[in-house]
């Protein structure tokens, strides 16, 4: 299970290249009108195929890791349904962690952060920073599959 909320800063935090990053390219292979989804991603050099549930406070994800032979064929299914971020990753204490996508390409001047809890308690009670923005968790415009293939939100 993933219990994660969302919001889009309007800017990018002070300090953001003193934290670690990394380069994702995912492409969706299967989407469902009720949310579901199937895609491939290259983090850095993880490859890897994951199946989520719909979009909301909390969803199934499954993850299984990919030989670079398996996401070529994969990837190539995934023709106009792609995101390219630099995702950051930010300590906020209480091990909880930002992470902070910054959008290229057709997405280029986006930004979402996610928080990832350990329960649905903690999530209801996290107070966050200002700079995170407005709120769009469970906005189905900011899950990525909306952003490959309907672009930026309105």
């Amino acid at each position: 299970m993933e219990i994660e909320r969302k919001w889009v800063p309007e800017a990018l935090p002070p300090g953001l290249g003193e934290h670690e990053s990394r380069r994702v390219e995912q492409g969706y292979v299967a989407l469902d009108d009720a949310g579901a989804e199937v895609r491939v991603r290259r983090a850095d050099d993880q490859l890897t195929l994951t199946v989520k549930s719909a979009p909301g406070l909390v969803r199934v994800e499954q993850e299984l890791p990919l030989e670079e032979e398996q996401f070529a064929a994969l990837w190539a299914l995934t023709e106009g349904r792609r995101v390219v971020k630099t995702r950051h990753l930010l300590p906020l204490g209480d091990d909880l962690t930002v992470e902070l996508d910054v959008y290229e390409d057709h997405l280029d001047g986006l930004l979402t952060a996610e928080v990832e809890f350990p329960s649905e308690a903690a999530a209801e009670a996290f107070s966050p920073p200002r700079w995170l923005g407005r709120e769009v968790t469970g906005d189905e415009r900011y899950a990525n599959r909306a952003l490959a293939v309907d672009g930026k939100p309105r």
